[in-house]
């Protein structure tokens, strides 16, 4: 791979691309009311309605018509669920309301993953390291190489194959994520602590399986087997659809991996830009951004990620002409475009790298 190393600022200059960040944050955050509230209104209704839908149409599901009506309206509820309500919600972009079930800390999502375990992998690891490797966990998670920093080991031949195992079950990558199995091989984790991890996900996962797999289909009576594959499939878009917008999201050409030095005494101003270099946004219209929870604006999100999302679409020109005037990339392209740049990403860094790039 020969990436193009973008414009980095320094000095006085990244200061100043900081605060004109900074001051656009503050004139969002401090217009925040009641357009905003009526908008995740909206939203939850749209959720509900679709999850309600979907499950009484799965009970008609021996009819192949009303199977594949509900099983559509299931994914599109477990999508907004996860992406639109939960993950934004998680960081806090709704505890303005100062209503007790949006509340970040406290909120638990429709996800095998618990609430707890994802605020800190995500919230904190990934938010706080965006993209810089070894501290980062995102970067591959824990079982892909996605930098070239990162060294090279045989299994990563296989990447390009397990990459779609990870797809197709990724609640459950996301839930043993913050169990951290490489540290506690490594004794920088103890394994009573890993432990206690696995049994919250043990209890989580398991009212998650009897929901979908066990409760709903009896439910149905004689009509369990099209409920529960109804169930089974809805999760399966659900996983293959957040996999695909978070992987694009910080994996397609143009976006930047940092090193721990690179990274030290870093300012605001530094934290801002990184955000920006280590991110990728995807074009497309309303429907699309909101299916993506907005994640589709991902430079903004990890500039303002305690932002209510649906103001992205709003401030991703204004963003967009700040990195303009100082000359730094604004890294957005298609889904089809970004997407095939990341498979293309998994397998060339599953080859072992040639001689002369090691010595490099």
């Amino acid at each position: 791979m020969n990436a193009i190393v973008p414009k980095r600022l320094e000095g006085a200059e990244l200061e100043a691309f900081g605060n004109e960040i900074e001051a656009l944050r503050q004139e969002v955050m401090s217009s925040l009311g009641e357009r905003d509230e009526a908008y995740l209104r909206r939203i939850l209704r749209w959720q509900r309605g679709t999850e309600i839908g979907g499950r009484a149409l799965l009970f008609a599901g021996w009819l192949p018509p009303a199977w594949l009506a509900g099983t559509a309206l299931l994914s599109i509820s477990k999508i907004l669920e996860n992406m639109e309500i939960g993950h934004n919600v998680m960081h806090g972009q709704w505890d303005w309301l100062q209503d007790e079930r949006l509340r970040g800390d406290v909120y638990e999502w429709d996800n095998v993953c618990p609430s707890d375990q994802w605020r800190h992998s995500h919230n904190y690891m990934h938010h706080t390291y965006t993209n810089i490797v070894g501290k980062d966990r995102d970067v591959g998670y824990g079982i892909m190489r996605m930098s070239e920093d990162q060294e090279w080991h045989p299994v990563y031949r296989f990447q390009p194959l397990y990459n779609w195992v990870l797809a197709g079950l990724f609640q459950w990558g996301v839930a043993l994520h913050d169990v951290e199995f490489d540290q506690v091989i490594t004794r920088r984790k103890t394994l009573r602590e890993a432990w206690q991890q696995l049994r919250e996900i043990g209890r989580k996962s398991r009212r998650q399986v009897l929901k979908d797999y066990l409760l709903f289909p009896l439910l149905a009576g004689p009509g369990a087997l099209p409920v529960l594959a109804g169930n089974v499939s809805a999760n399966l878009v659900r996983n293959l659809w957040s996999y695909a917008i978070i992987f694009c999201g910080h994996f397609p050409d143009g976006v930047s991996m940092f090193t721990e030095q690179e990274a030290e005494g870093e300012t605001r101003a530094g934290w801002y830009q990184r955000q920006l270099l280590g991110s990728s946004n995807l074009e497309g219209g309303r429907l699309f951004h909101i299916m993506s929870g907005h994640l589709s604006h991902q430079i903004e999100h990890h500039l303002f990620p305690d932002m209510p999302a649906h103001r992205y679409a709003e401030i991703g020109p204004r963003v967009e002409e700040i990195c303009a005037r100082y000359g730094l990339p604004y890294n957005s392209g298609g889904f089809r475009k970004q997407f095939f740049s990341v498979l293309r990403r998994i397998s060339q860094l599953s080859r072992r790298p040639e001689p002369q790039a090691l010595a490099a």
